[in-house]
């Protein structure tokens, strides 16, 4: 009997169990080498630990200036919901079709590309899941041995299980190389298109799809050509897979590559810069400002700084008074041109203010009740305890009224009126307004500074000029809009000027000359040149926006001839122009305000009070009130509420000397009448601190200032 095929058969079985023992010892070996080598892995990165570039956005999160990465990449935040869905889509078609399906590792395509390794002899291309890509740019590694492949597949399989499917692709969209020192889609996306990557033609989606497979080869401004071969090819992809018609990809396919990059932004460098100092360990600076009026005003400064002659420069500031957030904010017109020293920062630069401070002056003196918008003030040679001010062309007006003083911008007058109230009263409404003005050190100030003899910086005019637009109520101007670590002074409790001298002062600048054009309408704005002209100014609002404009050489040096009516003016309306046609009116008149101005000046107020004038001297009782005291705090019960103090208690004033009648003013503004009466009676209707003047024939004074409750 024939035994050869059951032995041969009974071999066969042999030696396939040594096999399958073999096998099973090596599959359990290598199972073991894979856990030991998956178990040594280095923890991942997080997506925080990544170094990205620092990002300045504007209210509406768009961006104002990137900053290089710490490795000196452009590598910008972004998130999946801030890219285009079609590029998504083309990606996952062109790299890794099963990507939510595997757990990091694609069997197919590992067998795929296993079968076209060993026709050539060396890793050709494909079996990389996306996953293993995103393990590879963490690794920083190139892939070209069967090592670094299985060390990206424990990597990958580690990434799996260590983030969501969104989390690995948010990593790609920040790490993948574009060329250059560019990573991530957001920065290709600016670079390559000049735009975010919310909304990308398929052109534009094929090419960042193509890009990172050989970034440095497919560089669009290096080799168009390269680059047109491998985003036409995703095209192709894109349509076998679905994503796109055959006629979106054709036409795709036919446009041009542009073979030039973009600038990375660059808008508002100096305010950027300054958030970015202030807190170094933020990624995003959030600020107020508004990126298109920031852009729009920015062009405009190139363009008028261009007809002066270098260094000469400019600056501008946008707030809107009614919240307080900065709009636009220029330090300079091009933050690059050294001959203009650009990088200097000439909103925060300290400065002469010029006549600017004039305003404030005027408002004080209507509050003191030392006269009237309608009062009457002599513009001649002034000497003052030696002080000499004159105008600015050396002329005089002789007997002007207060309101025509201003607008003139008369110095002498302002002069007087600052002796009148006196200038540490000035530097302390500023203070209120969050302004920390500029003195010579171990100096008081002085009646200079009513013409400029002082410190100051454009956003301190600003903000000062702010509280005028609201009514005299001040208000902190800042450019941080969450998060803010406060940098600047903050305002000082109460009135910057009361609401009805605020408002005199508002009527009296509005009805300076207006800038052709109903869109101009309704500014109020004053000019101020610093002597010498070093400084030219304008600064204007509306019942919405404080706008302010400086002209002059960073260094200090005059620019002759170049005053603030002349120079400044003109750009101030141009930036009201581009906030817009409709202009917000300035605020309405309060109560008494109107009625003030309509009636007869009364005759100790026909001309402004002021220190030393011959009428105001007189012989025996000087006048005074007797009660009651100043500083007093009254409680008269009068209701938090307007209209419903019916209930409550008249405030009594009693007073003696001086010469009847008597005019009394409340909180600047006269009372109807005249009175021979040495006791005022008056019902207030609200409460809060009282200024309470009384007026004798020979416009002698007595005041005082007391709180209602």
């Amino acid at each position: 009997m024939n035994k050869g095929p059951g032995k041969k058969w009974q071999r066969w079985r042999q030696w396939s169990a040594v096999a399958g023992i073999a096998v099973a010892f090596l599959a359990v070996g290598s199972g073991l080498k894979v856990r030991k080598d998956f178990n040594v892995l280095q923890p991942l990165p997080q997506i925080t630990d990544l170094s990205l570039s620092v990002v300045v956005l504007d209210r509406n999160d768009r961006l104002l200036r990137a900053f290089t990465s710490q490795d000196e990449k452009w590598r910008l935040p972004v998130e999946l919901e801030d890219v285009d869905p079609l590029y998504i889509k083309m990606l996952l078609a062109f790299e890794d079709k099963r990507f939510f399906k595997h757990d990091g590792i694609d069997i197919r395509a590992l067998v795929r590309s296993g079968v076209y390794s060993v026709r050539h002899g060396r890793i050709v291309s494909g079996g990389s899941t996306l996953t293993m890509q995103v393990a590879r740019l963490l690794s920083e590694t190139p892939t070209k041995t069967f090592t670094r492949k299985y060390e990206q597949m424990l990597k990958a399989v580690q990434l799996e299980r260590g983030f969501t499917k969104d989390e690995i692709l948010q990593v790609y969209l920040l790490r993948a190389p574009f060329g250059g020192n560019l990573e991530g889609v957001r920065a290709a996306s600016l670079t390559w298109f000049g735009k975010e990557p919310r909304r990308l033609t398929p052109a534009e989606a094929a090419l960042l799809v193509a890009l990172p497979q050989s970034p440095e080869a497919r560089r669009p401004d290096k080799s168009p050509e390269n680059a047109k071969i491998a985003r036409n090819r995703v095209l192709a992809r894109a349509v076998e897979a679905g994503v796109l018609e055959r006629e979106e990809a054709d036409a795709a396919a036919s446009e041009p590559i542009r073979a030039k990059r973009y600038a990375m932004p660059l808008l508002a460098p100096h305010e950027s810069r300054r958030a970015r100092f202030a807190a170094p360990e933020k990624i995003k600076h959030l600020l107020t400002l508004d990126r298109e009026l920031q852009s729009s005003l920015e062009k405009l400064a190139r363009q008028k700084i261009s007809a002066y002659a270098a260094p000469v420069s400019l600056a501008i500031m946008v707030a809107d008074h009614q919240n307080g957030e900065i709009l636009a904010s220029i330090g300079a017109p091009n933050l690059l041109d050294s001959d203009r020293l650009g990088h200097i920062d000439m909103t925060r630069a300290i400065r002469s203010p010029g006549s600017t401070l004039k305003p404030f002056i005027y408002g004080l003196a209507f509050e003191e009740g030392i006269g009237l918008p309608e009062s009457y003030i002599v513009d001649r040679p002034t000497d003052i305890g030696g002080y000499q001010p004159t105008n600015f062309d050396q002329a005089y007006q002789g007997t002007v009224t207060l309101r025509e003083a201003l607008q003139l911008s008369l110095n002498t007058p302002a002069v007087q009126l600052l002796e009148a109230v006196g200038p540490a009263r000035l530097i302390a409404r500023l203070k209120r307004a969050g302004i920390r003005p500029a003195l010579k050190e171990g100096t008081s100030p002085g009646l200079a500074i009513s013409l400029g003899g002082l410190g100051m910086s454009l956003k301190d005019l600003t903000q000062a000029y702010a509280s005028l637009g609201r009514g005299g109520r001040p208000v902190s101007l800042t450019v941080c809009r969450k998060d803010c670590k406060a940098s600047d002074a903050a305002p000082k409790p109460g009135q910057v000027l009361s609401g009805k001298a605020a408002w005199f002062v508002g009527d009296i600048l509005s009805g300076l000359p207006q800038a052709l054009g109903a869109e101009t309408s309704s500014i109020a704005y004053k000019t101020g040149t610093a002597y010498g002209y070093r400084d030219a100014w304008a600064v204007g609002y509306d019942g919405r926006y404080t706008v302010a404009v400086w002209l002059g050489r960073p260094d200090g040096s005059p620019v002759p001839g170049e005053t603030g009516a002349k120079a400044a003016v003109p750009l101030l309306f141009d930036v009201f122009q581009k906030l817009g046609a409709d202009r917000v009116p300035l605020r309405e008149a309060p109560t008494g305000a109107l009625s003030a101005l309509s009636r007869k000046i009364p005759e100790p107020l026909r001309f402004a009070r002021l220190p030393g004038r011959p009428e105001n001297r007189r012989e025996g009782e000087a006048l005074q009130i007797s009660y009651p005291p100043n500083g007093a705090e009254l409680d008269l019960g009068i209701s938090e509420k307007p209209g419903q103090s019916g209930s409550s208690q008249p405030l009594v004033v009693k007073f003696k000397g001086g010469v009847r009648p008597y005019f009394v003013l409340i909180n600047g503004a006269p009372l109807s009448q005249k009175t021979r009466k040495r006791q005022l009676t008056w019902q207030p209707e609200t409460p809060g601190f009282t200024n309470v003047t009384i007026l004798d024939a020979n416009g002698t004074s007595a005041k005082i200032t007391v709180l209602l409750r």
